[in-house]
């Protein structure tokens, strides 16, 4: 079974199961790949999370069963998975614009997000460079920030938090601790992600015996094996997505938990990149 019929079986998967619980763990195993790996791979393709997705695809349904059925609102609700009236009436307008009972009405607009697919795309005309690294055990230190792990919303979420962390002396702070010039750029560490959220910090290697001062946090990295792609334009938010849509579809290795990096070398106006992912061979 290849990648493709992987992903769609584990659409189907999602799609027979809406009106049921559904486990992120069976998805994972139907699609051969881990939990983690999935949900981080998920967005990078499809451009929403997977617990976005199945809230979309549930409110689709819900709406057609208000608009085709005489079941009760309640009903409806307890069907798509929501424990009460109220927190399904706040779901349906947020996505629909009004609330379950004016679904009925004639003419009201309403939005159906589709069942996905996944397609064969005709890619990799450019090549992409990458090594396999295993690494001790490191610690890494910064500012740290909770984001929005939303696809749509991530990176704005990202600029706006290292530029606080310029104007709030974060950055300069951090430079002068390791005897830099202040307009040396940082790296940064991606980390605890949850469905909604993710952990940002503006980072750098810690030195031993530096005191670090309570505004900066700590951060420990266990002994892990790295893929990392380098990147000398340092248009890394091209090749996130890359990354999963092309490179780990067709490699043999996913993604593991731990923390994932943005390292930037240089300075202001003369930067480039690298990616750096702890993975493990399928």
């Amino acid at each position: 079974m290849d990648w493709l019929e992987r992903m769609n079986s584990a659409i189907a998967y999602i799609e027979t199961n809406l009106a049921d619980e559904i486990s992120y763990d069976k998805i994972a195993q139907i699609a051969c790949c881990s939990t983690y790996h999935f949900q981080r791979m998920f967005p990078f393709i499809t451009g929403v999370s997977l617990s976005e997705y199945i809230r979309r695809r549930r409110l689709t349904l819900a709406a057609f069963d208000l608009q085709t059925t005489n079941a009760k609102v309640i009903d409806v609700a307890m069907k798509y998975g929501y424990d009460s009236p109220e927190a399904f009436s706040r779901a349906f307008k947020n996505l629909h614009g009004i609330i379950p009972i004016s679904a009925r009405d004639k003419g009201v607009t309403l939005k159906a997000y589709p069942r996905m697919s996944f397609h064969i795309s005709i890619k990799g005309d450019i090549e992409m460079n990458y090594r396999i690294e295993s690494k001790g055990s490191f610690e890494m230190f910064g500012a740290s920030g909770l984001i929005n792990s939303d696809p749509q919303k991530v990176y704005e979420e990202v600029a706006q938090f290292r530029q606080q962390c310029d104007v709030d002396g974060s950055v300069e702070g951090m430079n002068k601790l390791l005897g830099r010039f202040s307009n040396t750029i940082l790296h940064a560490a991606l980390y605890d992600h949850t469905g909604t959220s993710l952990r940002y910090m503006v980072s750098y290697f810690l030195p031993k015996g530096i005191e670090l001062p309570d505004r900066f946090t700590k951060l420990f990295v266990p002994e892990l094996t790295w893929a990392i792609f380098p990147e000398p334009q340092c248009d890394l938010i091209k090749l996130w997505g890359r990354i999963y849509s092309e490179w780990f579809p067709t490699s043999e290795y996913e993604q593991v938990e731990g923390p994932s990096f943005e390292m930037y070398y240089g300075t202001a106006g003369q930067v480039t990149g690298e990616i750096w992912i702890p993975v493990k061979k399928k």
